[in-house]
């Protein structure tokens, strides 16, 4: 009998040991999962933390701090710093591209990831193109130009006989060569801060590319299935389709970001019937960019009347046309930035009446990151550098 209860004892004792350690684990436990799912929730798309009005003072609200918008007939239709030499990150690969089929690229043919592309390409977003991956080379030049890959641009550099260093030379004597003035290349990825130009002058490398009966026809695409011997295809969408809206069709762009650089992009668009070309340099926020061309689409609809320049310059009312002959009217040049921005609308043919705008209602806020129009706030998932 005394064994009996000894037995029990223990038994007893084993099960209440257990049970203390089972607690413990549990108590362990669970601040962390709670901490995880407070974790969870604090994480919200950067679109929804800051809003702004679509415009300011009558004009478009643009957010960067290099800007330039031109019809196609090369009139400035927004412009704020457009001469400011600022890096341009992945606006980069234009002229990389450029140089590389004006040397007389073989579309069809293979060229085989390296190791040396895979250190040329480093430090930027992770590629899809493996080391020893082979790929031809029209593939390549979509996924450079749609999914702004980095280990592709070193990779068709070598199939026309350029190596890293060749290549950034050839980008910079094709720089000289377009009259790009403020443009240098430190290397051909965009990686670099030293890789610099103008929200005028990246303009200017776009409607090079646009007219190039191979990159073109690239620009305009909205995906593409690039085709890896022996593997599954890689489906590349291209970075600039957050610009495309109901008022904005996409003829052509290109996205840059680097830390130094901070989001950029340069785009052709048709809005309203009319071809406009835009450039931001400096945007904070992946979506800020496409927020700046809805600001500008929207404004330029509903100023579609008028012909006029936006331009960020002093205060003050702006000086009459009245002075110029109305049967010829002299268009009126962007001025610079100065160093108290205030946006100001200078006429380009006769003076306009008083604004009637400022009598309107404000329109709703547009999230900074956020490419839609005024009548719509939500907020728009982060777009790929």
């Amino acid at each position: 009998m005394p064994q009996f209860f000894r037995r029990a004892v223990l038994l007893a004792m084993m099960a209440a040991v257990a049970t203390t350690f089972a607690l413990a684990a549990s108590a362990s436990a669970s601040p962390g999962h709670a901490a995880a799912k407070r974790k969870a929730k604090r994480k919200k798309p950067v679109a929804a933390e800051r809003l702004v009005v679509a415009t300011r003072r009558g004009q478009p609200n643009v957010q960067a701090q290099a800007s330039l918008v031109i019809d196609e007939n090369g009139t400035p239709v927004f412009a704020h710093n457009p001469d400011h030499e600022r890096p341009i990150a992945s606006i980069s690969k234009l002229a990389a591209m450029l140089v590389v089929v004006e040397k007389g690229l073989e579309l069809e043919g293979l060229s085989t990831i390296s190791k040396i592309d895979c250190e040329v390409g480093k430090g930027g977003a992770k590629s899809r193109l493996l080391e020893g991956m082979t790929l031809s080379n029209r593939d390549l030049l979509h996924a450079a130009l749609m999914g702004s890959d980095n280990r592709a641009i070193p990779a068709l550099g070598r199939a026309v006989k350029l190596n890293p260093g060749q290549l950034v030379a050839a980008m910079n004597a094709k720089a000289k060569q377009l009259g790009l003035k403020n443009t240098r290349f430190m290397e051909p990825t965009g990686l670099s801060a030293g890789n610099v130009s103008t929200p005028r002058e990246v303009i200017v490398m776009l409607k090079q590319v646009i007219a190039n009966p191979v990159l073109g026809p690239i620009t305009r695409r909205g995906e593409y299935d690039a085709h890896p011997v022996g593997k599954p295809p890689i489906r590349y969408n291209n970075t600039d389709g957050r610009a495309a809206r109901t008022n904005v069709q996409l003829l052509g762009g290109k996205t840059g970001y680097n830390d130094f650089a901070r989001y950029c992009l340069v785009v052709a668009t048709k809005i309203d019937g009319h071809a406009y070309y835009m450039a931001f340099l400096g945007d904070e926020g992946k979506l800020t960019r496409f927020g700046d061309v809805a600001r500008v689409a929207d404004w330029i609809v509903s100023h579609k009347a008028k012909t006029m320049v936006a331009t960020a310059g002093a205060q003050g009312p702006a000086a009459p046309a009245a002075a110029a002959p109305p049967a010829a009217p002299a268009p009126a040049a962007a001025p610079t930035a100065a160093a108290a921005p205030a946006f100001t609308t200078v006429p380009v043919s006769a003076p306009a009446p008083a604004a009637p705008a400022e009598a309107k209602p404000s329109q709703p806020p547009i999230p900074i990151g956020v490419a839609a129009g005024p009548t719509s706030a939500a907020p728009v998932p982060s777009a790929t550098p």
